[in-house]
């Protein structure tokens, strides 16, 4: 479960954003392209920076008694993006996770890039102190996670939080992992409820909802779809096999319930990632990605793999890690691959000797490069950059402090 949260003053930012533009030239002279960017999450900040490593910026709100900021949806116009702030936690010692997290009041915000301006959203109407965004709907109406003693439930709303409809029920489980199709016409994503984990589609207003995967002891999680709209990727983890949700396999199923492939066999794929040691620890779900010509990137175990954060599945969880870091006992890593639905055919696009993890792979919306996470073994991980092939791999930051990086996402072609 991953995600953190945003209010209404404007604020001007400094002198953060618009990062320098590369020059291509054409038969009618010299043409501004933007440079390909990204965003990157690293020590509680949000950044963004060059595919190239260059025009690197941490965003610094200066809003009082924020804690912790992550981007998150960004509009059509590609210059603005709402982001998620959160109050210091209220769970901790002697408050469990379960019960006290969801009682941190959040606050979503617009930011424009280009000017700075910081706007709050979703002030009328609150439902609860814990609200997240799930997705943005064209961007006039947003998708909102309202969790309630302990009940989480999706609404749409508009940007100013009026006019709350439900998008799914209260009691029918825990809604997250949405995406949009490429027409924005229907929703996937996952219901955590009594029966399991299940990947649904519906309607962007929640109606006309189909189901694509769910079976008796599989946690099915994650969506994603395919550049056609015609397919859905999601993961397949077996609980009673894999406790710690450390491995899953990579499921594809038609967005119109009709069909349902696993791809891969025996937990290949990297699902519930950790990293760094005692000070640097961190993770959160990995979830496959499309390339723009069909094919999935998924981070693949190599053969009898270990992390070094060993699950403890007999010890009350309290901060939603539960586990000791083991160093001694790791083995192996991870690859990121490139698999082709189509023929099943799998390419490795990394390979490291000594083996490293190597996660959270995406390609960008040119489709000439794909962004990745590397961590050694009890190691923080940094922000990698490659060309779509595998060649030309470098490092492009190492994080705050070189304290590690995290959920990498690229900006829209263009903006």
């Amino acid at each position: 479960m991953q995600f953190q949260l945003h209010r209404t003053a404007t604020t001007i930012l400094g002198a953060l954003l618009l990062l320098p533009l590369a020059m291509t030239t054409s038969a009618a002279g010299p043409t501004k392209v933007p440079a390909a960017r990204l965003f990157f999450t690293s020590q509680g900040k949000t950044a963004i920076v060059n595919a190239d490593g260059q025009g690197l910026k941490y965003f610094d709100f200066n809003v009082p008694g924020q804690a912790t900021w992550q981007p998150g949806p960004m509009f059509s116009d590609g210059k603005r993006v709402i982001f998620l702030s959160m109050e210091p936690r209220r769970d901790g010692p002697g408050k469990p996770f379960d019960e006290y997290y969801t009682q941190t009041p959040t606050h979503l915000w617009s930011h424009d890039l280009a000017s700075g301006a910081l706007d709050e959203l979703c002030t009328k109407d609150r439902m609860a102190p814990f609200v997240t965004p799930a997705l943005l709907i064209a961007d006039e109406r947003i998708l909102v996670q309202v969790v309630k003693n302990r009940v989480g439930q999706i609404y749409s709303v508009r940007l100013d939080g009026s006019d709350p409809r439900e998008f799914t029920r209260a009691g029918e489980g825990l809604p997250y992992g949405f995406s949009l199709s490429p027409d924005g016409k229907r929703v996937a994503f996952h219901i955590a409820g009594p029966e399991g984990y299940q990947v649904w589609t519906s309607d962007a207003d929640g109606t006309n909802r189909v189901r694509l995967a769910g079976k008796p002891d599989h946690l099915y999680f994650g969506t994603n779809w395919s550049p056609d709209g015609q397919w859905v990727v999601y993961m397949d983890c077996l609980p009673k096999e894999e406790p710690a949700h450390d491995w899953a396999d990579v499921c594809i199923g038609r967005a119109d319930g009709s069909e349902h492939r696993v791809l891969t066999t025996g937990g290949a794929m990297w699902f519930g990632a950790t990293y760094g040691d005692p000070k640097t620890r961190g993770g959160g779900s990995n979830i496959p990605q499309w390339t723009h010509d069909g094919c999935v990137l998924f981070p693949r175990r190599l053969p009898n793999s270990k992390v070094p954060w060993e699950h403890q599945p007999k010890r009350p969880d309290v901060d939603h890690f539960n586990r000791d870091f083991k160093p001694e006992l790791a083995r192996g890593g991870t690859e990121i691959c490139r698999l082709d639905p189509r023929d099943g055919r799998i390419t490795a696009l990394t390979q490291s000797n000594p083996p490293v993890w190597d996660f959270r792979g995406s390609e960008s919306p040119d489709g000439k490069q794909i962004v990745f996470c590397r961590a050694k073994t009890g190691g923080a991980p940094g922000i990698w950059v490659m060309d779509s092939d595998g060649k030309n791999q470098r490092e492009i930051t190492h994080g705050r402090d070189d304290l590690g990086a995290d959920h990498p996402r690229w900006l829209p072609k263009g903006k």
